[in-house]
């Protein structure tokens, strides 16, 4: 249960960060985005129309050469002229080489980098919050075993090390069923989206380390505190106190992590969908892959919206995580609580 003093706290520093305010408010419109994407997206991301591809975001226009044949004085002659193509009301950020549309593909994007990014911070915290309570706890060869392993996953770079494992297990993707569609109150949308399991199993794998870290300082700083050591006088086990005195005082600073965690699942998520390991064409890190090579040719908006998706989303993930962290750390202007 959620102390009265962290409710006042987390409303303190809400009301007088801005950032916060900032942060919350564009995590909450990628996460409706996400939710309701067959209602708020105008268009089947899937769909192609390639009588309207590349067409500019509203507010731009684009300039490209053509080349067609015509007759002149009874020969065939080929003349270039510039034609000047400007932005369809109907495609707001534009379409990208195969005329579909960029912000659907956005919006939908939003569904695999947020499910990625939570169910692998969930996968991350729970190897690595065990693992760092009983290291942090039991202290001695308990704990060096348990972070020599931690050690050696840490000498690997992130990217490299997901990189091996979906090479080593392949690409696992499952279809999720769209609730909205199935019900039939979205039936021209996608009937399902594709969940890369291989890609949050591997994340999940990849970032548990950063847990197991927290969580065993934290058992560290705790295990001496007076409240453990009644409860081993009184007879209490050593799992007994790790559940109900250790962990629960030490969850102010894995939620903390657990925020920020996510947005770097993400940053992961979208490296291995531009890398081309992700296993789903729905994802904002697969769509900067398709347009980059639209970009020497004028065509900035087919990479450059999803990248901007990924900033937007990544910068309110951490603004949230530094509100969380002000509200929830006790060291700070005295004050703070625990969950």
């Amino acid at each position: 249960m959620v102390s009265s003093r962290v409710i006042r706290n987390l409303k303190k520093e809400f009301r007088q960060s801005g950032l916060a305010k900032l942060g919350l408010a564009l995590v909450v419109i990628i996460v409706l985005a996400a939710v309701f994407a067959p209602f708020i997206a105008p268009h089947n991301p899937n769909d192609q129309q390639l009588n309207q591809s590349e067409l500019p975001p509203i507010g731009f226009s684009q300039t490209e050469e053509r080349t067609s044949s015509q007759m002149v004085d009874g020969e065939i002659q080929t003349v270039t002229e510039e034609v000047e193509i400007t932005a369809d009301p109907a495609h707001v950020f534009g379409t990208d080489g195969l005329g579909r549309d960029m912000f659907s593909r956005v919006v939908y994007g939003a569904r695999t980098s947020l499910v990625v990014g939570v169910l692998g911070t969930l996968l991350a915290a729970s190897i690595g919050v065990p693992v760092g309570l009983l290291a942090g706890y039991h202290r001695g060869r308990v704990d060096d075993a348990l972070m020599r392993i931690a050690d050696i996953s840490l000498a690997f770079p992130s990217l490299v090390l997901a990189v091996a494992l979906i090479g080593l297990w392949g690409r696992a993707a499952v279809n999720v069923p769209d609730p909205f569609v199935v019900a039939g109150l979205a039936p021209e949308m996608p009937s399902s989206f594709v969940l890369p399991i291989t890609v949050v199993i591997v994340v999940g794998l990849v970032n548990w380390v950063w847990f197991a870290r927290v969580a065993r300082g934290e058992a560290l700083s705790l295990r001496g505190q007076e409240y453990v050591k009644a409860s081993r006088a009184l007879g209490a086990g050593d799992n007994t106190i790790i559940l109900r005195h250790v962990l629960p005082n030490a969850i102010t600073p894995i939620i903390v992590l657990g925020t920020v965690q996510v947005a770097a699942i993400i940053l992961l998520e979208s490296s291995l969908s531009f890398l081309g390991f992700s296993g789903t064409t729905l994802s904002w890190g697969f769509d900067i892959a398709q347009g980059r090579d639209y970009v020497s040719s004028g065509q900035w908006w087919i990479a450059s919206i999803p990248g901007l998706a990924i900033m937007l989303s990544v910068i309110g993930i951490n603004l949230l995580g530094d509100w969380l962290r002000d509200a929830l750390d006790p060291g700070i202007e005295g004050e703070g609580g625990a969950a």
